[in-house]
């Protein structure tokens, strides 16, 4: 069935005649007639009695009229879901626990009441990511961004360098350390279950591992950030690396983080989003994100591959 024509049947019945609703609609009287005949075709009914007062609908027009409108509303929330400035920003943040997810938290905090679906695409490495950006699947994602991997009309702005510690039990050799240099760790376990291959974060680790001779498994199923902590809680041997700003775990682990400093290593999150882009509370984000995003420790450890702060 043709919207337009449901449309325009539904402003002729509004409007009494065909040549207002040829105003209303910004057509010709022709177009308007042309619609409503392919209609009454396609039904197989007469819809209206032309008079000389205009036109009014026939008992099957009157029948077909509360339908036609509920039809034109369901296409206007339809077009509303996915319209800019309509629906809610889609951001990807990775993991709800994360950096990203509790800068974009700081943002809803700070503009009570704005429009955000917080979402996180499965499994999408940084090319996954911006190709979901560009094809407006989200409207924005963070990822850590090689230099010149990014399709056209993609932007890029460098949001959150967040520095990595290293999380012990209690029992752990390095469990009361007040910092740690990245050097100190080479001999240590550190389990990262659940590295993927070809993502940004097994990049990420295996450079890191290289430059400072670190031992990073990730060997076995990742059964969960709870599970995680579990096995480190208990472990005298197991670390592993979180964010500064992470918070994935509760305080009945009693957990060590132990800053890593001198270089300090950081994970360079990279805030990334269409540049036509229209949706008015991106650009609030993107300027809230840029406002409060922290000064960087003076030794920074970053790839080389790493997109450099905008």
């Amino acid at each position: 069935m043709d919207i337009e024509a449901v449309r325009t049947f539904v402003t002729v019945v509004d409007t009494g005649q065909f040549q207002e609703a040829a105003v209303d609609l910004r057509i010709s009287q022709q177009a308007v007639s042309k619609r409503v005949a392919g209609l009454e075709r396609a039904l197989g009914v007469t819809l209206f009695v032309r008079t000389a007062r205009g036109a009014r609908p026939t008992l099957d027009g009157q029948a077909f009229l509360p339908h036609a409108r509920e039809v034109l509303r369901a296409v206007e929330r339809a077009a509303a879901s996915v319209r800019p400035g309509d629906r809610m920003l889609r951001v990807d943040v990775l993991h709800r626990r994360i950096a990203p997810a509790l800068a974009v938290r700081g943002f809803y905090q700070a503009h009570p009441g704005t429009d955000l679906d917080v979402v996180t695409l499965a499994d999408a490495h940084v090319a996954g990511a911006a190709e979901a950006v560009r094809a407006g699947e989200v409207d924005a994602t963070f990822r850590a961004v090689p230099a010149g991997a990014l399709p056209e009309g993609i932007g890029a702005e460098r949001v959150l360098d967040d520095p990595l510690q290293l999380l012990v039990g209690p029992r752990h050799p390095l469990a009361s350390a007040r910092s740690l240099a990245p050097a100190d760790l080479a001999g240590h376990r550190i389990w990262i279950p659940g590295i993927k291959r070809g993502t940004e974060w097994a990049a990420y680790y295996d450079e890191l591992a290289e430059d400072f001779g670190l031992r990073i498994d990730a060997v076995g199923p990742d059964f969960g950030t709870e599970a995680l902590m579990d096995s480190i809680a208990d472990s005298a041997a197991l670390a592993t690396l979180v964010g500064s700003r992470d918070r994935r775990w509760p305080t009945a682990h009693d957990l060590r983080r132990i800053p890593v400093v001198g270089p300090t290593p950081v994970y360079p999150h990279t805030f990334l989003y269409r540049t036509d882009n229209p949706h008015p509370v991106l650009a609030a984000l993107r300027g809230y994100l840029v406002r409060v995003r922290p000064e960087p420790p003076a030794d920074v450890w970053t790839p080389v591959w790493a997109r450099a702060m905008s």
